[in-house]
Protein backbone atom coordinates (compact mmCIF):
# COMPACT_ATOMS: atom_id res chain seq x y z
CA UNK A 1 0.00 0.00 0.00
CA UNK A 2 1.24 3.48 -0.70
CA UNK A 3 2.58 5.40 1.84
CA UNK A 4 -0.23 8.30 2.83
CA UNK A 5 0.88 11.84 2.31
CA UNK A 6 0.41 13.92 5.80
CA UNK A 7 0.84 17.87 6.26
CA UNK A 8 1.29 19.03 9.98
CA UNK A 9 1.13 22.81 10.56
CA UNK A 10 3.36 24.06 13.52
CA UNK A 11 5.21 20.82 12.71
CA UNK A 12 9.15 22.32 13.52
CA UNK A 13 8.55 22.12 17.11
CA UNK A 14 6.65 20.85 20.52
CA UNK A 15 4.02 18.12 19.62
CA UNK A 16 3.72 18.88 15.46
CA UNK A 17 7.37 17.58 15.86
CA UNK A 18 6.60 14.58 18.15
CA UNK A 19 3.41 13.36 15.72
CA UNK A 20 5.82 14.08 12.72
CA UNK A 21 8.29 11.89 14.09
CA UNK A 22 6.03 9.28 14.95
CA UNK A 23 4.13 9.32 11.58
CA UNK A 24 7.27 9.16 10.09
CA UNK A 25 8.94 6.14 12.16
CA UNK A 26 5.32 4.42 10.97
CA UNK A 27 5.59 4.94 7.31
CA UNK A 28 3.82 7.93 6.21
CA UNK A 29 5.18 10.86 4.22
CA UNK A 30 5.06 14.19 6.51
CA UNK A 31 5.10 17.45 5.55
CA UNK A 32 5.52 20.18 8.08
CA UNK A 33 4.59 23.61 8.36
CA UNK A 34 7.05 26.20 10.17
CA UNK A 35 6.06 30.08 9.46
CA UNK A 36 10.07 30.86 8.60
CA UNK A 37 11.68 27.86 6.76
CA UNK A 38 14.89 30.19 7.61
CA UNK A 39 15.09 29.33 11.33
CA UNK A 40 14.86 25.93 10.64
CA UNK A 41 17.88 25.23 8.66
CA UNK A 42 19.12 22.71 11.22
CA UNK A 43 15.83 20.99 11.75
CA UNK A 44 16.08 17.87 9.19
CA UNK A 45 13.27 15.09 11.01
CA UNK A 46 10.96 15.45 8.22
CA UNK A 47 10.61 17.92 5.10
CA UNK A 48 9.11 21.63 5.96
CA UNK A 49 6.85 23.90 3.77
CA UNK A 50 6.51 27.55 5.04
CA UNK A 51 3.30 28.63 5.77
CA UNK A 52 1.64 31.31 8.43
CA UNK A 53 -1.93 29.94 9.18
CA UNK A 54 -2.66 34.01 9.43
CA UNK A 55 -1.70 34.20 5.67
CA UNK A 56 -3.90 32.38 2.94
CA UNK A 57 -1.67 33.25 0.29
CA UNK A 58 0.90 31.04 1.84
CA UNK A 59 -1.25 28.07 2.91
CA UNK A 60 -2.23 28.23 -0.86
CA UNK A 61 1.51 27.36 -1.74
CA UNK A 62 2.26 25.19 0.32
CA UNK A 63 -1.01 22.82 -0.01
CA UNK A 64 -0.42 23.48 -4.08
CA UNK A 65 3.81 22.67 -3.83
CA UNK A 66 2.90 19.44 -1.65
CA UNK A 67 0.16 18.28 -4.64
CA UNK A 68 2.66 18.94 -7.40
CA UNK A 69 5.22 17.15 -5.61
CA UNK A 70 2.76 14.14 -4.28
CA UNK A 71 -0.56 14.46 -6.26
CA UNK A 72 -2.50 13.99 -3.20
CA UNK A 73 -2.75 15.06 0.51
CA UNK A 74 -4.53 11.80 2.72
CA UNK A 75 -4.10 13.86 6.34
CA UNK A 76 -4.21 16.83 7.88
CA UNK A 77 -2.97 17.71 10.65
CA UNK A 78 -3.87 21.22 12.00
CA UNK A 79 -1.97 21.82 15.14
CA UNK A 80 -0.41 25.50 14.88
CA UNK A 81 -1.70 27.40 17.58
CA UNK A 82 -1.00 30.46 20.18
CA UNK A 83 -1.97 30.78 23.62
CA UNK A 84 -3.06 33.59 25.34
CA UNK A 85 -3.58 34.57 28.76
CA UNK A 86 -4.76 37.83 30.89
CA UNK A 87 -8.07 39.34 32.29
CA UNK A 88 -10.76 39.57 29.10
CA UNK A 89 -11.28 43.12 30.06
CA UNK A 90 -7.55 44.46 29.87
CA UNK A 91 -6.98 42.52 26.89
CA UNK A 92 -5.77 44.67 23.53
CA UNK A 93 -8.22 43.90 20.55
CA UNK A 94 -5.78 42.98 18.16
CA UNK A 95 -3.80 39.86 20.80
CA UNK A 96 -7.72 38.77 20.63
CA UNK A 97 -8.29 39.06 17.03
CA UNK A 98 -4.30 37.52 16.36
CA UNK A 99 -5.36 34.80 18.66
CA UNK A 100 -7.95 33.91 16.90
CA UNK A 101 -6.44 33.83 13.46
CA UNK A 102 -3.83 31.39 14.53
CA UNK A 103 -6.38 28.88 16.23
CA UNK A 104 -9.46 29.18 14.39
CA UNK A 105 -9.19 31.23 11.47
CA UNK A 106 -6.10 29.73 10.05
CA UNK A 107 -6.89 25.95 10.68
CA UNK A 108 -10.58 26.84 8.52
CA UNK A 109 -8.70 28.66 5.63
CA UNK A 110 -6.33 25.29 6.07
CA UNK A 111 -8.93 23.18 5.59
CA UNK A 112 -9.98 24.95 2.90
CA UNK A 113 -7.27 25.08 0.75
CA UNK A 114 -6.81 20.81 1.32
CA UNK A 115 -10.76 20.09 0.75
CA UNK A 116 -10.68 20.34 -3.04
CA UNK A 117 -7.89 17.40 -3.15
CA UNK A 118 -9.31 15.71 -0.85
CA UNK A 119 -12.71 15.41 -2.42
CA UNK A 120 -11.34 14.61 -6.08
CA UNK A 121 -9.47 11.42 -4.11
CA UNK A 122 -12.60 10.87 -2.24
CA UNK A 123 -11.27 10.22 0.91
CA UNK A 124 -9.36 12.26 3.75
CA UNK A 125 -8.81 12.87 6.98
CA UNK A 126 -8.43 15.94 9.29
CA UNK A 127 -7.80 16.17 12.69
CA UNK A 128 -7.99 19.21 14.46
CA UNK A 129 -5.63 19.28 17.82
CA UNK A 130 -8.06 21.69 20.12
CA UNK A 131 -7.60 21.82 23.74
CA UNK A 132 -9.44 20.63 26.59
CA UNK A 133 -9.78 24.42 27.94
CA UNK A 134 -11.61 24.84 24.73
CA UNK A 135 -14.42 22.88 26.32
CA UNK A 136 -15.03 25.64 29.23
CA UNK A 137 -14.47 28.70 30.23
CA UNK A 138 -10.87 29.28 32.04
CA UNK A 139 -10.00 32.08 34.09
CA UNK A 140 -7.76 34.37 32.41
CA UNK A 141 -7.97 32.02 29.77
CA UNK A 142 -10.84 32.94 28.60
CA UNK A 143 -9.66 34.21 24.85
CA UNK A 144 -7.66 31.15 24.26
CA UNK A 145 -10.65 28.71 25.56
CA UNK A 146 -12.90 30.85 23.20
CA UNK A 147 -10.77 29.99 20.13
CA UNK A 148 -9.93 26.41 20.65
CA UNK A 149 -13.81 25.90 21.82
CA UNK A 150 -14.91 27.48 18.24
CA UNK A 151 -12.77 25.08 16.46
CA UNK A 152 -14.48 21.98 18.35
CA UNK A 153 -18.17 23.62 17.47
CA UNK A 154 -17.28 24.43 13.89
CA UNK A 155 -15.69 20.51 13.46
CA UNK A 156 -19.08 19.29 14.35
CA UNK A 157 -20.33 21.02 11.07
CA UNK A 158 -17.64 20.53 8.60
CA UNK A 159 -18.20 16.41 9.46
CA UNK A 160 -21.63 16.80 8.33
CA UNK A 161 -21.18 18.97 5.23
CA UNK A 162 -17.87 16.97 4.23
CA UNK A 163 -19.43 13.36 5.06
CA UNK A 164 -20.32 12.79 1.16
CA UNK A 165 -17.45 12.96 0.09
CA UNK A 166 -15.49 10.59 1.98
CA UNK A 167 -13.65 13.29 4.13
CA UNK A 168 -13.33 12.76 7.58
CA UNK A 169 -13.09 15.09 10.29
CA UNK A 170 -11.97 14.75 14.05
CA UNK A 171 -11.00 16.93 16.97
CA UNK A 172 -8.30 15.73 19.64
CA UNK A 173 -7.67 18.30 22.59
CA UNK A 174 -4.58 17.97 24.71
CA UNK A 175 -4.49 18.52 28.17
CA UNK A 176 -1.25 20.75 29.54
CA UNK A 177 1.60 19.23 27.87
CA UNK A 178 5.77 20.00 28.17
CA UNK A 179 5.82 22.06 24.65
CA UNK A 180 7.23 25.76 23.87
CA UNK A 181 3.40 27.15 24.17
CA UNK A 182 3.69 28.55 26.91
CA UNK A 183 7.10 31.08 25.47
CA UNK A 184 5.12 32.47 22.47
CA UNK A 185 1.58 32.94 23.84
CA UNK A 186 0.85 36.51 24.71
CA UNK A 187 0.92 37.27 28.50
CA UNK A 188 -1.34 40.50 29.22
CA UNK A 189 1.17 42.20 31.49
CA UNK A 190 0.29 42.53 35.15
CA UNK A 191 -0.73 45.89 35.84
CA UNK A 192 0.24 47.43 39.33
CA UNK A 193 -3.20 49.55 39.55
CA UNK A 194 -4.59 46.41 37.92
CA UNK A 195 -8.10 45.29 40.17
CA UNK A 196 -7.08 42.07 38.75
CA UNK A 197 -3.19 41.95 39.90
CA UNK A 198 -3.37 39.68 42.73
CA UNK A 199 -5.91 37.23 41.25
CA UNK A 200 -3.94 37.25 38.03
CA UNK A 201 -0.44 36.72 39.18
CA UNK A 202 -1.46 33.44 41.25
CA UNK A 203 -3.32 32.13 38.08
CA UNK A 204 -0.78 32.97 36.05
CA UNK A 205 1.99 31.35 38.31
CA UNK A 206 -0.36 27.89 37.90
CA UNK A 207 -0.55 27.80 34.63
CA UNK A 208 2.89 28.06 34.32
CA UNK A 209 3.56 24.90 36.50
CA UNK A 210 0.84 22.90 34.73
CA UNK A 211 2.83 23.91 31.65
CA UNK A 212 6.45 22.74 32.27
CA UNK A 213 5.44 19.97 34.30
CA UNK A 214 2.76 18.75 31.59
CA UNK A 215 2.97 15.42 29.55
CA UNK A 216 4.92 14.35 27.26
CA UNK A 217 3.80 15.13 23.67
CA UNK A 218 4.87 11.76 22.58
CA UNK A 219 1.11 11.01 24.17
CA UNK A 220 -0.48 13.14 22.03
CA UNK A 221 1.06 11.87 18.73
CA UNK A 222 0.10 7.96 19.62
CA UNK A 223 -3.51 9.51 20.24
CA UNK A 224 -3.12 10.91 16.52
CA UNK A 225 -1.75 7.88 15.08
CA UNK A 226 -4.65 5.86 17.13
CA UNK A 227 -7.01 7.86 15.48
CA UNK A 228 -5.59 7.91 12.12
CA UNK A 229 -6.10 3.49 12.37
CA UNK A 230 -9.69 3.77 12.74
CA UNK A 231 -12.22 3.46 10.06
CA UNK A 232 -14.59 6.02 11.20
CA UNK A 233 -13.31 8.51 13.82
CA UNK A 234 -15.47 9.87 16.25
CA UNK A 235 -15.72 13.84 16.26
CA UNK A 236 -14.26 14.30 19.46
CA UNK A 237 -11.06 12.63 21.45
CA UNK A 238 -9.38 13.73 24.46
CA UNK A 239 -5.56 13.01 25.68
CA UNK A 240 -4.36 14.04 29.28
CA UNK A 241 -4.10 13.64 32.75
CA UNK A 242 -7.18 11.54 34.26
CA UNK A 243 -8.39 14.96 36.07
CA UNK A 244 -8.11 16.83 32.73
CA UNK A 245 -10.15 14.60 30.83
CA UNK A 246 -12.87 14.16 33.86
CA UNK A 247 -13.47 18.32 34.24
CA UNK A 248 -14.91 17.76 30.43
CA UNK A 249 -17.63 14.98 31.78
CA UNK A 250 -17.74 16.84 34.74
CA UNK A 251 -19.01 20.08 33.44
CA UNK A 252 -21.72 18.15 31.03
CA UNK A 253 -22.97 16.38 34.21
CA UNK A 254 -22.85 19.01 37.27
CA UNK A 255 -24.98 21.97 38.07
CA UNK A 256 -22.98 25.31 36.55
CA UNK A 257 -22.51 26.95 39.72
CA UNK A 258 -20.98 23.18 41.35
CA UNK A 259 -18.26 23.27 38.12
CA UNK A 260 -18.22 27.08 38.70
CA UNK A 261 -16.81 26.34 42.34
CA UNK A 262 -14.57 23.81 41.30
CA UNK A 263 -13.25 25.96 39.06
CA UNK A 264 -12.84 28.73 41.56
CA UNK A 265 -11.40 26.27 44.31
CA UNK A 266 -8.50 24.64 41.59
CA UNK A 267 -7.65 28.46 40.62
CA UNK A 268 -7.44 29.28 44.19
CA UNK A 269 -10.07 32.51 43.50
Amino acid sequence: MESQVVLITGGSSGIGRSVGRLLLSKGFRVYGSTRDLGKCKEFNDFELVQLDVRQPDTILEAVKSILEKEGRIDILINNAGVGITGPVEEMPREEIENNFSVNFFGPLEVIKAVLPAMREQGSGLIINITSIAGYMGLPYRGVYSASKGALELITEALRMETRAFGIQITNLAPGDFATNIASGRYHAPVLDQSPYKATYSRVLALMNEHVDSGGDPQLVARAVHKIIRQSKPKAHYRVGSWMQKISVSLKRILPDKLFEKLLLHHYKL
